[in-house]
């Protein structure tokens, strides 16, 4: 009888889940092709735990995302509903990397810093109340990128422990602070790209800030989007993780 190592599995699992994440209307067409890569990626090379802590990420993003949906229409993200390639590859993509590379700390750090802001951002969007500024601590608009409040720094802080609790069954249990931190760090220097580089418009109609792109930006550069800010924030959440690790436990 075969075993089911995890290349067999990610062999046949990975595809699967993105079919199934597809036809759930969770990830588009191409969003489901990635999320395939992605997968297997972390489960070929990277084993259990990477499959675990991507699950962990993909299922309470998944499910956060969906709700308050007409709430969150309203605050002018720059995409919602369904997740394209780009947001798979951007949230996914370095720790994908990192699991191929054998790095299992910095494959943690990366998806605690994506756990991290997905927690943030979608429940501090919804029950947060007044955001400010992270660079000022000045109240920020509805919308408008960098902004932080006391419930979503909370969630985020939450998001990146559930990453860092998850490697105890697998042996790594020493793992849980350096790995928290890292996903914490992440999501703060997210929202410090957000509020300084990140680009964002005024919408005409409403005057509220938005993350759609209308002509040239009211302000950031016109290339660095949210997903590539999500990306600046895994590598920082990876590169945190490395560090923490080699001072924590090595």
């Amino acid at each position: 009888m075969t075993p089911f190592t995890p290349l067999l599995v990610a062999t046949i699992g990975a595809p699967l889940v993105g079919f199934l994440a597809w036809r759930g209307r969770a990830l588009t067409l191409s969003g489901a092709i990635a999320a395939a890569c992605v997968g297997f990626c972390h489960l070929a090379f990277g084993g259990w735990l990477a499959a675990g802590a991507l699950l962990a990420f993909f299922g309470t993003s998944t499910a956060l995302s969906k709700l308050g949906k007409r709430k969150k229409a309203t605050l002018g993200f720059e995409k919602s509903g369904q997740r394209d390639a780009w947001q798979v590859l951007a949230n996914g993509g370095i720790a994908a990397l990192c699991a191929v590379l054998g790095y299992p700390e910095a494959m943690l750090g990366a998806l605690a810093a994506a756990n991290a802001d997905t927690w943030a951002t979608e429940l501090g969007s919804l029950f947060g109340g007044k955001p400010r500024r992270v660079t000022n601590f000045a109240p920020a608009e509805p919308g408008e990128s960098g902004a932080i409040s006391l419930l979503g720094t909370l969630a985020a802080l939450a998001g990146a422990a559930l990453l860092g609790w998850l490697p105890q069954y697998w042996g790594r249990g020493g793992l849980f602070l350096g790995v928290t931190l890292a996903g914490f760090v992440g999501a703060l220097a997210d929202s410090l790209f957000g509020a300084t580089l990140q680009a964002q418009w005024r919408d005409e109609k409403t005057g509220r800030w938005s993350e759609i792109p209308l002509g040239k930006p009211t302000r950031g550069l016109n290339w660095l989007r949210n997903d590539a800010v999500n990306i600046l924030a895994t590598v920082t959440g990876a590169v945190t993780a490395a560090w923490l690790g080699d001072v924590l436990v090595h």
